[in-house]
């Protein structure tokens, strides 16, 4: 029977195979990886959507058999390194998915390669530490500490010396700490009574994340106002550990395994008592809502975690539905120039932030749905930074302009670190400087809460 051309069906995942000893066997990985390059080559379409593409087509292009097998195979590293798993290319190009035959997972085949990378002691303690996002945050909530330390990262002196030694490039955006910690002195609901709907639990536990709790608290706080003006009572989990997709992104399983063995008892208990579970970064998630799931997959616990974490938009779409949402919005919001990041679309749950912005009267939305090139760490280090500026750079120019032709009063990401990447991209392009935020802060504006 002849190859079919692509699939027909919507694309399925198959478990991460990572604790079988030959997950690690380079020359295994390396002949995988031949198979999908060469797959890749005869078909190109994701040539546009980062580093990766290019970096194998022109290491083809320039072989001597301008084949795959002409490209050394340590040239291959160029591609991995090049990825920053944002699945973009597996969720919305790629034709070979799985069930289509030829079973092509881009980012998997990708990650195995970072995962042997880092087995082999291959990543630097620098990218280490830049992906240990619960070490850097241990210092916020600290006052004197925390104005030292972001008055610091102010300072050429410093960003060069952190060029340097950490490899962060002294031009990139980089998050300040927050004075208070979200997770220290969040208000309690004002809600106390249950209101299931036929879509939605009636309750809601947020885990922080990381940058939320360390870095912009006010993002955490807006939600919750949202859910105390909804009436939906809410909790903090009671405790929580970084989600573990820093550590995905170097190939570093050991500790996902281990944020996933902190995390998890603690979420499948809120998801047992009824509780929708929120998390308002969506790289945090996915990881719940994915990666963990496809690295666990007969894990009961991690199943139940998957079907009770939520996107906070889809969850207040859903809670529309069920027609218990509030849809008065008394401050109109003007013009918002909107990006949907690539872990909101990876999720599959359509555009509901856009849905939501939408609703409010006196607000014109542009949205934007490419990827902003930021990508967790990828963006910061000094290797990568111009590129994810590269990257961005439709992003920039196709937000900076409303379809009318007049300028954004706001831009807006439900990703917070691309927000900042893309209100970069503004000021070095030259784009203005409309007001950077978050979709979550702009409802709590439209209800009238800020």
């Amino acid at each position: 029977m002849a190859a079919r051309e692509g699939n027909l069906e919507a694309p399925t995942r198959h478990p991460l195979d990572w604790k079988n000893p030959d997950f690690y066997n380079e020359v295994s990985a390396f002949k995988e990886l031949e198979r999908i390059f060469d797959i890749c080559h005869g078909c190109r379409r994701c040539v546009s959507l980062c580093g990766s593409f290019p970096t194998l087509f022109d290491l083809v292009d320039e072989s001597k058999t301008m084949e795959v097998d002409g490209v050394a195979k340590q040239d291959y590293w160029k591609v991995v390194d090049q990825c920053y798993l944002c699945d973009l290319c597996y969720m919305t190009k790629c034709p070979y998915t799985p069930p289509h035959e030829w079973n092509l997972d881009f980012p998997h085949t990708m990650l195995r390669a970072k995962a042997i990378k880092f087995k082999n002691g291959e990543v630097g303690a620098a990218e280490k530490f830049l992906a240990s996002t619960d070490v850097h945050g241990q210092f916020a909530g600290i006052p004197i500490v925390v104005q030292v330390a972001n008055a610091a990262n102010q300072t050429k002196v410093v960003r060069s010396l952190m060029q340097s030694v950490a490899g962060v490039d002294k031009d990139a955006w980089l998050p300040s700490l927050a004075t208070k910690r979200f997770r220290s002195g969040t208000p309690k609901a004002q809600a106390t009574v249950v209101k299931d709907g036929a879509k939605t639990p009636g309750k809601v536990a947020i885990f922080a994340t990381c940058f939320i709790n360390y870095n912009e608290p006010g993002i955490g706080l807006d939600l919750l106002k949202v859910l105390d003006h909804n009436e939906v009572p809410y909790v903090i989990v009671d405790k929580e550990k970084c989600c573990g997709m820093p550590k995905l992104e170097l190939g570093d399983l050991e500790s996902v395994n281990a944020s996933k063995a902190a995390n998890i008892p603690v979420l499948a208990r809120y998801a047992k008592d009824g509780y929708a579970i929120l998390a308002a970064v969506p790289s945090c998630a996915l990881m719940f809502k994915q990666e963990i799931p496809l690295m666990y997959p007969d894990d009961t616990d991690v199943q139940l975690v998957k079907d009770a974490m939520w996107d906070p938009f889809e969850y207040l779409m859903q809670r529309k539905r069920d027609g218990l949402l509030k849809v008065e919005f008394p401050v109109p919001l003007g013009k918002v120039s909107y990006q949907i990041p690539c872990h909101g679309r990876v999720q599959n749950i359509g555009k509901k932030t856009e849905e939501m912005l939408k609703m409010i009267p006196g607000t014109t939305l542009n949205t934007v749905e490419r990827c902003s090139g930021h990508a967790g760490t990828f963006g910061v280090k000094k290797a990568h930074h111009q590129q994810a500026m590269k990257i961005g750079k439709p992003v920039f120019k196709a937000m900076a302009t409303m379809k009318d032709g007049s300028k954004p009063d706001f831009i807006s990401s439900d990703c917070p670190l691309g927000g900042h990447h893309i209100a970069q991209g503004f000021e070095v392009n030259g784009h203005g400087a409309p007001e950077l935020r978050h979709p979550l802060s702009l409802v709590a504006k439209a209800y009238g809460l800020k």
